[in-house]
């Protein structure tokens, strides 16, 4: 009996775990052209702490990367430490910006999930990705539908679109008009914190 109550004092005495949640994106995520703690993972994650959430959230942000290389970063980063707890899924921009095969990308994000999930991802959550009409309308329709459609298949956390209100905004983007400058990043922390608010 002793030593079940010294149990439970230390129990209550240890800090609870925080929520580790991988941000699997490309430079969208990481931050092109800001500082590191104005890239939209950190100020989400101050955010989520001043309202008293337990939570870390990792920048794997990588400029360039498309959805390719989800399965192979993934799997890397759910084998080393601090081994995430959920992912959020932001990668495809760089897929649609290029044009690329629209079957490849969803293959690729679906098989993402799949690696996470096994390696023991408790949550995959799925953000959104959108093309510019210059590529064409045929082409941006397909491309838009790939992520509601594994959300629903894979039935995944979905947040519809990443940039929601910040693309195509000059006065909340870097001169390039296609990376968020410190005021984008803090419009998208705001809505990806809400959401996870949802699930947490």
């Amino acid at each position: 009996m002793r030593y079940l109550f010294l149990v439970v004092i230390l129990s209550l005495a240890l800090p609870a775990h925080a929520t580790t949640i991988l941000c699997l994106g490309d430079s969208l995520t990481e931050g092109y052209g800001v500082p590191k703690e104005s890239a939209w993972p950190a100020v989400a994650e101050k955010t989520l702490k001043e309202k008293k959430y337990n939570v870390t959230l990792v920048n794997a942000g990588v400029s360039g990367s498309t959805t390719a290389s989800g399965p192979s970063r993934v799997k890397w980063h759910m084998k080393s430490p601090p081994k995430p707890d959920w992912v959020f899924l932001a990668l495809g921009a760089n897929d649609g910006l290029r044009g690329q095969d629209v079957a490849s990308a969803r293959k690729n994000l679906e098989k993402t999930v799949q690696i996470a999930t096994e390696l023991g991802a408790k949550k995959v959550i799925l953000a959104g990705m959108k093309v510019p009409p210059s590529l064409g309308a045929a082409y941006a329709k397909s491309f838009d539908s790939i992520y509601p459609t594994i959300a629903k298949q894979l039935k995944l956390p979905f947040l519809p679109f990443l940039l929601d209100g910040v693309a195509a905004k000059a006065e909340l983007n870097l001169p390039d008009g296609i990376h968020p400058n410190v005021s984008g990043h803090k419009i998208i922390a705001n809505h990806v914190a809400k959401f996870l608010e949802t699930l947490l």
